[in-house]
């Protein structure tokens, strides 16, 4: 390497000479400590941007998809049953005939089959419809429907205080058997008759003594 440092500084100072080489080594060292002293405000704050060739916008034709249009669901109107008010006292059935006694007579006959049925139950049912039949005859209690035991008993003891406590005992036996749901018994059945012949021989009573 020595050998090629020595030929090349032979060839520089055959082709330039020794004064000049040095003026110029002088100046380059003198620019180099200009460049030192002064550094950074020799440097470019921004740096030139090279700029990206641009490329054409390719406009692709829009699609508009037709809108479906579906029909309107209607919901259905869903309407319940109107409840009607439950009423704690529980209701007599009230039937009117118009000839009392076949219709009792046969009201009191369907009993007996029901009750020697074993359907005692519904035997103190049919006796109670006929002891009202016995009263809307008597034309002591007017036949309209949804009359309940208590109205019943209070509307014939302001005009016959003294069937009151039968009355008032039937209507028992019918709310225990029907609404509080016991269970019906013979006897039950027995005592029901006996009040329907207690109504109907007070009701004859009174009318004897007219």
């Amino acid at each position: 390497m020595s050998r090629w440092w020595t030929e090349t500084v032979a060839a520089l100072g055959d082709a330039v000479p020794l004064p000049l080489a040095a003026l110029l080594l002088l100046a380059g060292a003198v620019l180099v400590a200009l460049a030192w002293y002064f550094f950074p405000a020799w440097v470019p704050r921004r740096l030139p941007r090279l700029g990206r060739p641009r490329l054409p916008r390719l406009r692709l034709p829009r699609f508009r998809l037709p809108r479906l249009r579906l029909p309107r669901l209607r919901r259905p109107k869903l309407r319940l049953p109107r409840r009607r008010p439950r009423r704690d006292t529980p209701v007599v059935p009230v039937p009117a005939p118009r000839s009392p006694e076949p219709a009792a007579a046969a009201r009191a006959g369907l009993a007996d089959r029901l009750a020697a049925e074993g359907r005692y139950a519904e035997a103190v049912r049919e006796r109670l419809r006929e002891m009202v039949r016995l009263l809307v005859a008597r034309r002591l209690v007017e036949p309209r429907p949804g009359l309940t035991v208590t109205e019943l008993t209070a509307a014939v003891a302001r005009v016959r205080p003294d069937v009151h406590p039968t009355l008032h005992t039937a209507g028992a036996i019918f709310s225990d058997l029907w609404y509080a749901q016991r269970p019906a018994t013979a006897a039950h059945d027995h005592r029901m008759r006996d009040l329907a012949a207690d109504l109907r021989r007070e009701l004859a009573d009174e009318g004897s003594a007219r």
